[in-house]
């Protein structure tokens, strides 16, 4: 079950994370590789005790770890690296990403994100986006919330009251967080571990949401 909660966000800023795939390597005899994947899509892990400085900090994170019953239920969790549909230092616009192309027929699209280096590039599907963040437009014209289109903050969808007319250019801006879960059922920590400069292993995982 997923708790639409966020991670507070004073905690994650200074985790250590960020995402990971899966790659199958076989070296064959003549000392050449093949490699495959099995994942389509990349996945993020973090650690929330490296942003812990306190023990208030970790009470908090106690607390919350608590209210999701460990591994139980996951949350929202805001990648200081990784949080907008452009770079962090920049602001959200509404032409920062071309997430779907109108067909005259279609209301509802899902929000992504183009991760692009030279001629390869990778399409991630926003699944949380943060509300009130979301900012649409078609054909260069910005479109306006509740007048023009809704947005599910649970899934990334938004839908359109009318379907864009067909090749128009589809564009949002937004901020999203990572659906994640705690990955372990267990928090050990002290007081004296603060005070020697250590901090507790608070490992969080990516989620299919």
């Amino acid at each position: 079950m997923f708790h639409d909660v966020r991670f507070p966000p004073r905690l994650s800023f200074g985790a250590l994370g960020g995402p990971e795939r899966r790659t199958e390597v076989v070296t064959l005899a003549n000392g050449h590789e093949e490699r495959n994947t099995p994942w389509a899509q990349s996945r993020r892990r973090y650690d929330a005790g490296v942003g812990l400085s306190a023990p208030d900090d970790i009470a908090e994170v106690v607390a919350f770890f608590e209210a999701r019953q460990g591994r139980l239920h996951a949350f929202r969790w805001k990648d200081w690296a990784d949080f907008k549909s452009c770079a962090p230092s920049r602001a959200v616009h509404f032409e920062d990403q071309v997430i779907a192309e109108g067909d005259g027929e279609t209301a509802e699209f899902q929000l992504v994100k183009l991760y692009r280096s030279g001629a390869q590039s990778y399409r991630r599907e926003i699944t949380k986006p943060v509300p009130g963040s979301v900012r649409l437009g078609l054909h260069d014209t910005e479109r306006s919330a509740g007048v023009d289109f809704t947005v599910d903050h649970a899934t990334g969808l938004v839908r359109f009251f009318e379907p864009p007319i067909a090749g128009v250019a589809v564009t949002a801006g937004f901020e999203f967080d990572v659906p994640v879960r705690f990955d372990t059922d267990a928090i050990r920590s002290s007081a004296a571990t603060f005070q020697a400069g250590e901090v507790p292993d608070v490992p969080v995982v990516e989620v299919r949401a």
